[in-house]
């Protein structure tokens, strides 16, 4: 029940976002797409291990976060591809520094998004 709920509201972020199958995917931690697929059709299906877990949860908080500080969703859903000078990002944009694909550049993300709400 958990993967089903969790996996459909990642595929919404994942087009609100537009991200591509395989941004998606590395923000997911997977390899195979043929899970990808899989899991996208049939979410109920998947097995979600601690490190999928983690990531959802920090993609799901920087979402929130996201459109808490800019109201507008469409600026929201931008704000990740947009060049960025503060120093996690070094002019990069907030999705580039996710999708070097490890779990802590998610954190990272996630841990500026909350000092800029004040966390």
């Amino acid at each position: 029940m958990i993967a089903k709920s969790a996996l459909r509201v990642f595929f919404n972020i994942a087009e609100a976002w537009k991200l591509s199958t395989d941004e998606a995917m590395t923000l997911l931690g997977l390899d195979a797409r043929s899970t990808f697929f899989k899991w996208k059709k049939q979410p109920e299906l998947a097995k979600l291990n601690p490190d999928k877990l983690e990531r959802l949860s920090y993609i799901f908080g920087i979402y929130k976060a996201l459109q808490v500080l800019l109201p507008k969703s469409e600026a929201a859903d931008q704000w990740i591809k947009r060049p960025n000078k503060a120093p996690p990002f070094q002019g990069q944009s907030a999705l580039e520094r996710m999708l070097k694909g490890r779990v802590v550049d998610l954190y990272v993300v996630r841990q500026y998004l909350d000092g800029q709400r004040g966390w």
